[in-house]
């Protein structure tokens, strides 16, 4: 990109739309020295100001430069949920007034970990997903992807220690800003310093993405969500990745780890008579045994209107045994948010019936 230093009839870029060296270029463009981008680096990526006169250490001659030319972008809290468990769901509106949800989670050991979302809703269309139900409503830019986390560790006014892009979207179907906006978060001069094994993507299962991820350079983390290893069933509540088989998915997972010498995690989301049955369990085992992988097993979040109802415990716990058995490393999530609207999309679609509250 380009950087237009002349702001006469021009439209003004978001600011946090750059990369590190093109706002090093935006701002030598204008006569300032360069160490001066460090500093308005750090206001934009690390302290995430809203107004350009909130950068202090900044001469107001070029504040006044970058409010000509720049805009610090708009994001909107359009609604906040707080659980009982201290997790909270926003659903923020960017500039063109398309929104998404982001959640914030705490730990009792003082980190807080950020799910976001790097589309506004989503073209895969899984059965089961609140978010799928609505569709695509465009790709998030990395900057917006950026946004949520900052907005999330501001609210709760701490450092975000990990990020996993779980949110709405498919993120392998927006891979450059996913990949920009993940680049963000690990930079420590350009971002939030996070590191990059704290970095987590999940896919759906989309081959060519999970092939160009395993080539990039980045310790960033891979998810998978699975939710069956039966392929008719997983055809059936993961359409718009029926194109991949398992057998497939199951090869390039296997070119991924020898690649990358890092474990992926399987998502498996226990649905009621629909994946968690004796036939379920034992394809689950046969897929993962033998290879580098983590079983995340969920509880289903019941979603109004749903046709699907979560598993019982006990049967979840079948399952863990059943796959430590095969020397597979699982865990049961621990449900966070049960009392607020946790499922990706519930909130929005609350938002659209005008039922917040």
């Amino acid at each position: 990109m380009s950087i237009d230093t002349n702001p006469s009839g021009s439209t003004r870029t978001n600011i946090r739309s750059l990369s590190r060296e093109q706002l090093t270029d935006a701002i030598t463009g204008l006569g300032v020295p360069s160490w001066r981008a460090n500093q308005v680096a750090d206001w934009v990526w690390k302290k995430g100001v809203t107004r350009f006169d909130e950068m202090t250490n900044v001469p107001a001659t070029l504040r006044s430069q970058l409010e000509e030319r720049f805009t610090l972008g708009t994001t909107t809290e359009v609604a906040r949920q707080v659980s009982v468990d201290g997790s909270r769901k926003y659903l923020l509106a960017f500039e063109d007034g398309v929104s998404v949800e982001c959640v914030g989670m705490p730990s009792p050991q003082g980190r807080l970990s950020v799910c976001a979302s790097t589309q506004a809703g989503c073209g895969m269309g899984c059965a089961f997903c609140a978010t799928g139900a609505s569709g695509l409503t465009r790709s998030l830019t990395a900057d917006e992807i950026f946004d949520q986390v900052m907005h999330v560790g501001d609210d709760f006014g701490q450092r975000v220690t990990s990020v996993v892009l779980m949110g709405q979207g498919e993120p392998f179907a927006n891979y450059d800003a996913t990949m920009a906006a993940l680049r963000h978060l690990n930079s420590p001069t350009a971002g939030l310093g996070i590191g990059a094994r704290h970095l987590t993507v999940s896919t759906c299962g989309v081959i060519p993405g999970i092939t160009k991820f395993a080539n990039e350079p980045e310790q960033f983390t891979l998810a998978v969500s699975l939710h069956s290893a039966v392929q008719a069933t997983r055809n059936a509540l993961m359409p718009g990745v029926r194109r991949w088989s398992l057998v497939h998915l199951y090869d390039v997972l296997g070119t991924y780890v020898a690649k990358t010498g890092r474990r992926p995690t399987y998502e498996y989301a226990l649905m009621a008579g629909v994946n968690d049955t004796d036939a379920e369990l034992r394809a689950l085992c046969d897929f993962c045994r033998g290879t580098l992988c983590h079983v995340n097993l969920i509880m289903l979040n019941d979603v109004e209107g749903s046709r699907f109802s979560p598993s019982t415990s006990q049967r979840a716990n079948e399952f863990l045994r059943a796959l430590g058995q095969v020397g597979v490393e699982a865990t049961l999530r621990n449900s966070r948010g049960a009392d607020i609207d946790a499922a990706c999309g519930q909130l929005s679609q609350r938002a659209r019936r005008g039922r917040l509250s």
